[in-house]
């Protein structure tokens, strides 16, 4: 009898063996917890953080688990919800390019939360996250393209899967209890692009997480769902992926290598959509090599490979949110400031008279198809008659072209200090880099001691 969708991956999360983690693979995805949990110290101010934080409070249940950067404790689905919000509220966090999203916002915030109530040990969680990260690559090659195309907010309508996958693997449900859990969240899924800019971005991150722990916690208590509500003639790539077949790549789940060292963990250099960041490095190199002042500039072109440019729906920004998505405020921030950096995104940067002004005159195309391989290029028209031009394919803090360890402690440096956290990067670092060797609790418990600590100063401060 044919396994249905649901099926095949209830059969992979039971079956699968730890043992094929390879220890790159296990350092990558240390990496990407300590990259998301910098960003959600990062985010803590932001006002989608703050109002997320203010809804969670005083919802109360049998289970607590942590807020990240504030040492609070919150209900289960809360914390997650509210870390993942935080992660995600900056939009520095990691990202997948065959997902066309951000897979580790999505799925350990609510991971880390129920490991949390289960006191689970690190290994458990790298285990777990590297299984959501399986699901959630194989679900995106079969259909991302186009449904992201159409709207869909990947990091909520794909990644969804792997957290639920993740946290089912987590809690040892059974076969069919996972696929139930499934079912329950086709139930709840969404995310739409046309929020991108907005304090629903990072929501709908976040409410990734609270869905994944709903379904998995209804589905072991006997809750249940159709078995065919991925592939059935309702189901969701009916309704979400134009009936486009998913069991070509399902049937490879748990090939070797494993998504996580095929696919890696892409670490953002720049606190904006990553669909800019080929063209920002490009121009700031442009300006080391040649120097030029903003006030010789006349207009700048920039094309990009097919589709590239999909996310970014805001040409005439006038917040710091409609910033991270405009690729005309990014071009004119670089080449007005010499950086791109976090507060590239306060409200009164975006709002410069001189940066306003130069937006008109940033023409943004594509080329034609294929959507690979990327590639951006940029001529620069200067005043005078010069013209400036620089093809980009290759993209920092990419797979092909990763950050360094030190150099992401530079970036998770940076974030401590922009989220008021006073705590040493190097030492988190270490600690998540060695999480796979101790319990769940030394992390939670380095970052609640800081939290306090950093409370506590901020009050005498004042």
């Amino acid at each position: 009898m044919t396994q249905t969708a649901s099926e095949k991956i209830a059969s992979f999360v039971v079956n699968f063996d730890p043992t094929k983690i390879t220890p790159a693979s296990r350092h990558v995805a240390a990496r990407a917890l300590f990259d998301t949990v910098v960003c959600a110290i990062a985010g803590v101010q932001e006002p989608a953080s703050q109002l997320s934080l203010q809804y969670a409070q005083g919802q109360t249940g049998p289970h607590m688990a942590t807020v990240w950067a504030t040492g609070q404790k919150l209900s289960l689905e809360m914390a997650a919800l509210v870390n993942g919000t935080m992660g995600h509220a900056l939009d520095f966090d990691d990202v997948s390019s065959p997902l066309r999203g951000h897979p580790t916002v999505a799925i350990l915030p609510a991971v880390i939360a129920l490991g949390e109530t289960l006191q689970s040990q690190g290994r458990d969680i790298i285990n777990a996250y590297i299984v959501g990260f399986e699901v959630t690559l194989r679900l995106a090659r079969a259909i991302v393209d186009e449904q992201y195309a159409k709207g869909w907010h990947s990091t909520a309508s794909i990644a969804t899967f792997g957290a639920t996958v993740a946290c089912a693997h987590l809690l040892k449900l059974t076969h069919a209890q996972i696929v139930n859990a499934f079912g329950i969240t086709v139930s709840q899924i969404a995310g739409t692009r046309q929020n991108f800019g907005t304090m629903s971005k990072p929501f709908q991150a976040g409410q990734a997480n609270a869905v994944a722990l709903r379904a998995v916690m209804l589905a072991k208590l006997g809750f249940d769902a159709s078995a065919k509500a991925l592939d059935g003639d309702q189901g969701y790539t009916t309704l979400y992926a134009d009936k486009m077949d998913l069991h070509a790549e399902l049937d490879q789940l748990g090939s070797l290598p494993l998504e996580i060292e095929r696919s890696g963990i892409e670490v953002k250099k720049y606190p904006l959509c990553y669909a800019t960041h080929r063209t920002i490095d490009g121009l700031l190199d442009m300006l080391k090599d040649t120097p030029f002042k903003f006030e010789q500039l006349d207009h700048v072109d920039i094309q990009t490979n097919y589709r590239a440019t999909v996310p970014l729906i805001h040409s005439r920004p006038q917040t710091g949110l409609e910033g991270k998505f405009s690729m005309e405020y990014a071009v004119t921030a670089a080449l007005h400031d010499g950086e791109v950096v976090l507060k590239t995104f306060e409200d009164a940067a975006v709002q410069r008279a001189a940066i306003q002004a130069f937006l008109p005159n940033v023409n943004v195309t594509e080329g034609a198809p294929p959507l690979y391989p990327r590639w951006a290029e940029l001529t620069v028209h200067l005043k005078d008659g010069t013209v400036l031009k620089r093809r980009v394919e290759k993209l920092r803090g990419s797979k092909e072209h990763p950050l360094t360890d030190a150099e992401l402690m530079i970036k998770g440096a940076d974030c401590c200090s922009f989220g008021g956290m006073n705590i040493s990067a190097a030492e988190l670092a270490n600690t998540c880099f060695s999480l796979d060797q101790q319990p769940l609790g030394v992390l939670l418990k380095t970052l609640t001691g800081a939290a306090l600590a950093s409370q506590a100063s901020s009050k005498k401060a004042a």
